[in-house]
């Protein structure tokens, strides 16, 4: 009779091995698969609610989603239905043109979460801050951000003094010109673009003096800024690292 135990016990721990060695795993593809998915889009009650603070550290939360790989699953045939009715975005991001700058992924956000403006070399022009004007007094957008990013390829051609007037390009020209003066104001005429160090330091700078621009060319928002219902800040895409680093 003990042998008999004995046995049967054996028999059900190479069962309970076998299966265990079996078992399947789920792939990341599936566990992702279950996760909630967003159809709901911001609301003017959301919008009003939150602070400018509150927004920026949405924003922050947003782009380590993405640096992890982790993005919000999202409806967007819903949300592109509920959006039509109107729209409460709670930022608007002036951006480079630069194709690898995915604003909305980069920041985890979905159909009517953020306006966004995009010019090369991300500087403003009386029509970009005109949108920005909208977005804020307007359509209620607590935060401005002006994004540059690493390796920008208008920032290098400023940097390296490009000539592309004599390529016909006037109106490149003009917009080398302005990331130019900021050059001018921190390197001298042997700069180099290949200097990585500098190249960055003028990144980070033009996205200064545009900001800086900004406030000098509206008052409203200024004025908004200033009575706390705005913040325009600075910030940085790294290409690759995917992270946003904000200059304040």
């Amino acid at each position: 009779m003990k042998s008999n135990v004995i046995l049967v016990t054996c028999m059900l721990s190479v069962v309970f091995l076998s299966s265990c060695k079996n078992e399947k795993k789920i792939p990341v593809q599936e566990i992702q698969a279950t996760k909630v998915v967003i159809k709901s889009v911001l609301t003017a009650e959301e919008q009003g609610s939150m602070s400018p603070d509150e927004i920026i550290s949405r924003l922050k939360k947003g782009n380590e989603n993405f640096i992890n790989n982790n993005l919000t699953q999202r409806d967007h045939s819903e949300q592109r239905r509920i959006a039509a009715i109107g729209q409460y975005p709670k930022a608007i991001v002036l951006s480079c043109v630069d194709s690898r700058v995915p604003v909305e992924d980069i920041f985890d956000l979905g159909i009517g979460d953020i306006f966004v403006a995009r010019v090369a070399g991300n500087i403003e022009n009386r029509d970009i801050v005109g949108s920005m004007e909208f977005a804020t007094a307007v359509a209620g957008s607590k935060v401005v951000i002006v994004l540059g990013h690493t390796s920008c390829g208008a920032v290098k051609h400023a940097i390296d003094n490009t000539d592309a007037a004599s390529l016909g390009l006037s109106s490149l020209q003009g917009l080398l010109d302005e990331i130019r003066s900021v050059v001018e104001l921190e390197g001298d005429a042997a700069s180099s673009s290949k200097d990585k160090d500098f190249t960055n330091k003028i990144i980070d700078k033009n996205v200064q003096k545009t900001i800086s621009d900004i406030r000098e060319r509206s008052p409203k928002m200024s004025e908004l800024e200033t009575n706390g219902k705005l913040k325009i800040v600075g910030a940085v895409y790294n290409m690759e690292s995917g992270k946003v680093e904000f200059l304040m």
